[in-house]
Protein backbone atom coordinates (compact mmCIF):
# COMPACT_ATOMS: atom_id res chain seq x y z
CA UNK A 1 0.00 0.00 0.00
CA UNK A 2 2.93 2.46 0.98
CA UNK A 3 4.48 1.78 -2.64
CA UNK A 4 0.93 3.04 -4.64
CA UNK A 5 0.71 5.90 -2.22
CA UNK A 6 4.65 6.95 -3.32
CA UNK A 7 3.85 6.22 -6.97
CA UNK A 8 0.71 7.84 -6.86
CA UNK A 9 2.34 11.05 -5.37
CA UNK A 10 5.11 11.27 -7.79
CA UNK A 11 2.78 11.25 -10.66
CA UNK A 12 0.97 13.96 -8.93
CA UNK A 13 3.78 15.85 -8.66
CA UNK A 14 4.82 14.95 -12.22
CA UNK A 15 1.20 16.42 -13.23
CA UNK A 16 1.52 19.44 -11.68
CA UNK A 17 4.85 20.05 -12.84
CA UNK A 18 3.85 19.32 -16.73
CA UNK A 19 0.66 21.49 -16.58
CA UNK A 20 2.55 24.47 -15.09
CA UNK A 21 5.09 24.42 -18.02
CA UNK A 22 2.81 25.85 -20.58
CA UNK A 23 2.18 29.09 -18.45
CA UNK A 24 5.72 29.54 -17.50
CA UNK A 25 6.50 30.20 -20.91
CA UNK A 26 3.37 32.08 -21.47
CA UNK A 27 4.92 34.81 -19.13
CA UNK A 28 7.99 35.39 -21.53
CA UNK A 29 5.57 36.12 -24.41
CA UNK A 30 7.83 37.60 -27.48
CA UNK A 31 6.18 39.81 -30.01
CA UNK A 32 6.95 38.92 -33.39
CA UNK A 33 4.20 40.26 -35.52
CA UNK A 34 6.05 42.89 -37.36
CA UNK A 35 9.03 41.41 -37.74
CA UNK A 36 6.56 37.80 -39.02
CA UNK A 37 4.86 40.36 -41.21
CA UNK A 38 8.08 41.76 -42.93
CA UNK A 39 9.39 38.85 -44.21
CA UNK A 40 6.60 37.38 -45.55
CA UNK A 41 6.62 40.14 -48.09
CA UNK A 42 7.25 39.02 -51.39
CA UNK A 43 9.84 41.43 -51.35
CA UNK A 44 12.00 39.95 -48.52
CA UNK A 45 14.13 37.02 -49.02
CA UNK A 46 13.59 33.89 -46.42
CA UNK A 47 15.56 30.79 -46.00
CA UNK A 48 14.35 28.97 -48.71
CA UNK A 49 15.36 31.15 -51.43
CA UNK A 50 18.81 30.33 -50.78
CA UNK A 51 20.77 30.11 -54.26
CA UNK A 52 21.57 26.59 -55.04
CA UNK A 53 24.42 27.20 -56.68
CA UNK A 54 27.71 26.05 -56.25
CA UNK A 55 29.08 29.44 -55.76
CA UNK A 56 26.38 30.80 -53.28
CA UNK A 57 26.41 27.54 -51.00
CA UNK A 58 30.07 28.26 -50.46
CA UNK A 59 29.53 31.53 -50.06
CA UNK A 60 27.03 31.08 -47.19
CA UNK A 61 29.11 28.89 -45.85
CA UNK A 62 32.23 30.18 -45.47
CA UNK A 63 30.20 32.81 -43.46
CA UNK A 64 28.41 30.80 -41.16
CA UNK A 65 31.68 29.04 -40.25
CA UNK A 66 33.61 32.29 -39.61
CA UNK A 67 30.60 33.73 -37.58
CA UNK A 68 30.28 30.45 -35.56
CA UNK A 69 34.32 30.47 -34.55
CA UNK A 70 34.24 34.08 -33.37
CA UNK A 71 33.01 32.65 -29.89
CA UNK A 72 33.17 36.69 -28.90
CA UNK A 73 30.02 36.84 -30.83
CA UNK A 74 26.35 36.18 -28.86
CA UNK A 75 24.18 32.61 -29.04
CA UNK A 76 21.86 35.64 -31.62
CA UNK A 77 24.45 36.30 -33.98
CA UNK A 78 25.65 32.46 -34.69
CA UNK A 79 21.92 32.08 -35.44
CA UNK A 80 22.36 34.90 -38.03
CA UNK A 81 20.24 33.85 -41.29
CA UNK A 82 22.90 34.27 -44.24
CA UNK A 83 21.11 33.74 -47.89
CA UNK A 84 23.23 34.13 -50.66
CA UNK A 85 21.22 34.56 -54.32
CA UNK A 86 23.63 35.03 -57.28
CA UNK A 87 26.81 35.90 -54.84
CA UNK A 88 24.66 39.02 -53.02
CA UNK A 89 24.11 38.06 -49.61
CA UNK A 90 21.36 38.88 -47.04
CA UNK A 91 22.00 39.13 -43.38
CA UNK A 92 18.95 38.87 -41.29
CA UNK A 93 18.12 38.34 -37.69
CA UNK A 94 18.69 40.29 -34.54
CA UNK A 95 21.85 40.66 -32.38
CA UNK A 96 22.84 41.85 -29.09
CA UNK A 97 24.50 45.32 -29.88
CA UNK A 98 25.48 47.59 -32.65
CA UNK A 99 28.64 45.94 -32.41
CA UNK A 100 27.71 42.62 -33.16
CA UNK A 101 26.18 43.75 -36.31
CA UNK A 102 28.99 45.32 -37.53
CA UNK A 103 31.51 42.66 -36.62
CA UNK A 104 29.10 40.14 -38.84
CA UNK A 105 28.95 42.36 -41.75
CA UNK A 106 32.53 42.68 -41.81
CA UNK A 107 32.64 39.10 -41.99
CA UNK A 108 30.46 38.85 -44.48
CA UNK A 109 31.94 41.27 -46.69
CA UNK A 110 35.65 40.08 -46.12
CA UNK A 111 34.21 37.07 -47.79
CA UNK A 112 31.43 38.15 -50.21
CA UNK A 113 33.52 40.86 -51.19
CA UNK A 114 32.44 44.96 -50.37
CA UNK A 115 29.11 45.87 -52.13
CA UNK A 116 27.40 42.54 -51.79
CA UNK A 117 25.57 42.50 -48.26
CA UNK A 118 22.11 43.30 -47.58
CA UNK A 119 22.31 43.89 -43.92
CA UNK A 120 18.66 43.05 -42.34
CA UNK A 121 20.16 42.96 -38.77
CA UNK A 122 18.04 43.86 -35.49
CA UNK A 123 19.48 44.56 -32.41
CA UNK A 124 17.63 42.57 -29.84
CA UNK A 125 16.25 44.63 -27.04
CA UNK A 126 17.78 43.51 -23.61
CA UNK A 127 15.85 41.21 -21.60
CA UNK A 128 17.28 42.41 -18.12
CA UNK A 129 15.14 45.00 -17.90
Amino acid sequence: MAKKSLLFMVLFVSVLFLVNIPGACLAQSSDNTEINKRDRSEKELTADQQGETKQDREITQKIRLAIVKDKSLSTYAHNMKIITVGGMVTLKGPVRSEEEKRAIEEIAAQIAGNGKIMSEIDIAPNKDK
